[in-house]
């Protein structure tokens, strides 16, 4: 169901040890949203528990601004992250 989704970053970076991705975000990101992360081996969805800017906790990032979160598995840089509606 891609209809219902907007797409609001990429993946920057992916910390593999801690399994945490840096969203670069060209929209608006707030806990409890669902994400799906899409690339050409990426296919993961998740609701957002948590995220950080410069490692303090925040509830919204706004477009221009990157977040780093935990993810329920492997993604990649220049993966695209979008957001259900």
């Amino acid at each position: 169901m891609l209809e219902d989704l907007i797409e609001i970053g990429r993946i920057t970076h992916f910390y593999s040890k801690i399994g945490v991705a840096v969203i670069h975000l060209k929209g608006q990101l707030k806990i409890n949203d669902t994400i799906v992360i899409k690339g050409s081996t990426t296919n993961l969805e998740q609701k957002i528990d948590s995220m950080e800017m410069e490692h303090k906790s925040v509830e919204t990032a706004e477009s221009g601004q990157s977040v780093g979160l935990k993810v329920n598995g492997k993604v990649r840089e220049d993966d695209l992250v979008y957001k259900r509606q």
